[in-house]
């Protein structure tokens, strides 16, 4: 006599790897409360061991010190540039960075609520931002606001 075993479907197994799954987040979530206890106790002990010092007082003290994270603020500009169209208008409008700078982001704001922007991407030179922006045809008025460049040294 000849039996034939069939194959486990897809879903089968699907199913039951998720249900393993399920079965092994469990305890990896009984682990997982533990370690904050141990973190908090190594940091305290570690906290004595600086003199005394707790770990804001040290982070403020660090802070304070010149270095990377004291002078990264002035890597960072933002360059701005007016936009001005009159109802079912449109254009490109671009905004540029300051000689030795290169554009990492950009964007604009709509006041009024009537403009869309199409295109927004850094210039060919990569030290600029251009937007292509249009106005509604039911714009009751011209509408104007800013293009953004987010520039770094």
């Amino acid at each position: 006599m000849n039996v034939f075993r069939k194959r486990p479907s897809a879903a089968l197994v699907v199913a039951t790897l998720a249900l393993f799954v399920a079965l092994g987040g469990t305890a990896g979530a009984v682990v997982s409360s533990a370690v904050p206890l141990a973190k908090r106790a190594l940091v305290a002990d570690n906290a004595r061991k600086v003199g005394g010092q707790t770990a804001s007082q040290i982070a403020s003290q660090a802070a304070q010190a010149p270095g990377p994270a004291s002078s990264a603020a002035g890597l960072i500009s933002v360059k701005t540039a007016p936009w001005s169209l009159q109802a079912d208008g449109y254009g490109d409008f671009q905004v540029t960075c300051d000689a030795g700078q290169k554009v990492v982001g950009g964007g604009w704001d709509n006041p009024g609520g009537y403009a869309h922007a199409w295109d927004d991407r850094p210039n060919a030179s990569g030290n600029g931002w251009r937007m292509y922006i249009t106005v509604s045809p039911n714009s009751p008025s011209s509408q104007t606001g800013t293009v953004y460049a987010v520039c770094v040294r």
